[in-house]
C-alpha cells in the first residue's frame, strides 16, 4: 500500500490532490492540473509535504495529458532533486517528458558553484606587478604594429598597397599645412627666448657676438626637432588616435577585417609615412622661424646688425648640425604617429576610450620623444659628431 506522505496545500488552482506519495523506495509527484506554483520555489519542502530525512532511489512524475511544462516546474524539480540527493546517492527520473529531463540532466552534471571569496584591494606589490605587465604587454604590442608597419612598406613603394587617395590626401594635410602656423610660431618664440637669455649673459662678457652661435646650435640641433615633434604629437598624434578610437568604437576597424583588409595597411601606414616624410620638411621650417627669433630679438639688444648674425651663424652651424636635425625630425614623425595610431587600435570601445587613447597616445609621444633625444646625444657624443 501507498502511503500519503501529506495533503497539498491550497493555492487556487494548483491545490488538487496529494502533492508527495511514497511507494516502495520511491518517490511519487503528481503534478497539479496547473502545473507547479511559483510560490513553492521559495517555501521548503517540508511544509510542501515532503518529510525529512526520507530516502528514495527514484522519483516518479506523475503529470495530466494537457501538462505543458515551464520554467517553475523545471526548477522546482531541480530544486527537489537538489535536496534529495545531497543525503544520498544520485536518483533516477521517471515520467518526465524527452525536453525536461535533458534539461535537469544538464543542471545536475553542472559542478555546484563554489562561494565567492573576499577579494581585498591588491596592495603595493600587487599593483607595481600588474601596471608592469600592462606596460609589459603595451611594449609588446608596439614593437608588433612596427614590425607591420615595416613588412609593408616596400607594398606602399611599390604601388600596391591598399590605401585610399582621399585619406592619403587628408592625412599629408593634416600632417603638414595645417601645423604650419602653430610650428611656426613655437619656433619663434623659442628662438627669441633662447637669445634674450644668452644676450643677458654674454653681454656682460663683451661676447654678445656668440648668441648667434647659442641660438643656432641649440635651434637646429635640439630644440627645434624636439618642440617641433612635441607640437605634433599634441596636435596630429592625438587627432590619429582620437579617429582610429572612434573607429575603433563605430566596430569600423572590425568592419576592415571582416572585409580581408589589414587595419594596418589601410589605417596606420598612410599616416606613419607622411607624419615620418613630412616631418623633416617642418623641421627646416621651423629652424628658419627659430633662426629668425632669435635675430628679431638681438638686433636691438646687442646692436648688432642683420648681416653680421646672419654670418656668424652660417659660421657656427655646420651640416651635421642639419643632418642630426633632420634624422631626429624623421625618427620623432614616425614615432609620433605610430604611438598614436597604437593606442587608437587599443582602445576600449566606448566615448572615454577616446579620451583616454588621446591622452595616452599624447603622454607617451613626449616621454618617447625625449627619451630618443637622449639616445641621439649619447650616440652623437660617442661618434664625436
Amino acid at each position: 500500500m501507498s502511503d500519503p506522505m501529506a495533503q497539498r496545500p491550497s493555492a487556487g488552482e494548483h491545490a488538487v490532490g496529494p502533492l508527495f506519495e511514497a511507494q516502495a523506495g520511491e518517490l511519487i509527484m503528481r503534478v497539479p492540473q496547473g502545473g507547479i506554483d511559483p510560490a513553492w520555489l521559495a517555501r521548503p519542502l517540508a511544509q510542501l509535504g515532503l518529510e525529512a530525512g526520507r530516502s528514495f532511489t527514484a522519483v516518479r512524475i506523475e503529470s495530466p495529458a494537457e501538462w505543458r511544462w515551464s520554467t517553475p516546474d523545471a526548477a522546482f524539480l531541480a530544486r527537489l532533486l537538489a535536496e534529495l540527493e545531497a543525503s544520498g546517492p544520485k536518483i533516477a527520473l521517471r515520467g518526465l517528458p524527452r525536453e525536461l529531463e535533458k534539461l535537469l540532466a544538464l543542471s545536475r552534471a553542472a559542478p555546484p558553484s563554489a562561494p565567492a571569496e573576499s577579494v581585498g584591494p591588491p596592495d603595493v606589490r600587487e599593483r607595481v606587478g600588474l601596471l608592469a605587465l600592462s606596460r609589459a604587454e603595451d611594449a609588446r604590442a608596439f614593437v608588433a604594429l612596427l614590425g607591420e608597419v615595416v613588412l609593408f612598406v616596400p607594398r606602399f613603394f611599390a604601388g600596391r598597397a591598399r590605401i585610399r587617395r582621399a585619406e592619403l590626401i587628408e592625412v599629408l594635410a593634416e600632417s603638414s599645412s595645417r601645423a604650419l602656423s602653430i610650428v611656426a610660431v613655437v619656433n619663434l618664440l623659442m628662438g627669441a627666448i633662447l637669445a634674450f637669455v644668452g644676450a643677458v649673459q654674454l653681454k656682460t662678457f663683451g661676447a654678445g657676438i656668440y648668441v648667434a652661435n647659442l641660438v643656432g646650435i641649440a635651434s637646429v640641433r635640439e630644440l627645434t626637432p624636439i618642440l617641433t615633434a612635441i607640437v605634433l604629437a599634441g596636435r596630429t598624434g592625438a587627432s590619429f588616435a582620437a579617429r582610429i578610437a572612434t573607429m575603433q568604437g563605430n566596430e569600423e576597424v572590425d568592419a576592415l577585417t571582416t572585409l580581408g583588409v589589414s587595419a594596418v595597411e589601410f589605417l596606420v601606414l598612410p599616416r606613419v609615412l607622411a607624419l615620418g616624410l613630412l616631418m623633416p620638411l617642418l623641421y627646416v621650417y621651423g629652424c628658419v622661424f627659430a633662426l629668425l627669433g632669435g635675430m628679431v630679438v638681438s638686433m636691438p639688444i646687442l646692436d648688432v646688425s642683420a648681416t653680421a648674425y646672419v654670418a656668424q651663424t652660417q659660421h657656427a652651424i655646420g651640416g651635421a648640425h642639419f643632418a642630426i636635425g633632420g634624422l631626429k625630425g624623421l625618427v620623432f614623425g614616425g614615432l609620433v604617429a605610430l604611438i598614436g595610431c597604437h593606442y587608437g587600435l587599443r582602445a576600449p570601445r566606448s566615448a572615454a576610450g577616446v579620451g583616454s587613447a588621446t591622452t595616452s597616445a599624447v603622454v607617451s609621444s613626449i616621454v618617447g620623444i625625449i627619451a630618443l633625444d637622449a639616445v641621439f646625444a649619447v650616440c652623437a657624443n660617442a661618434l664625436n659628431v
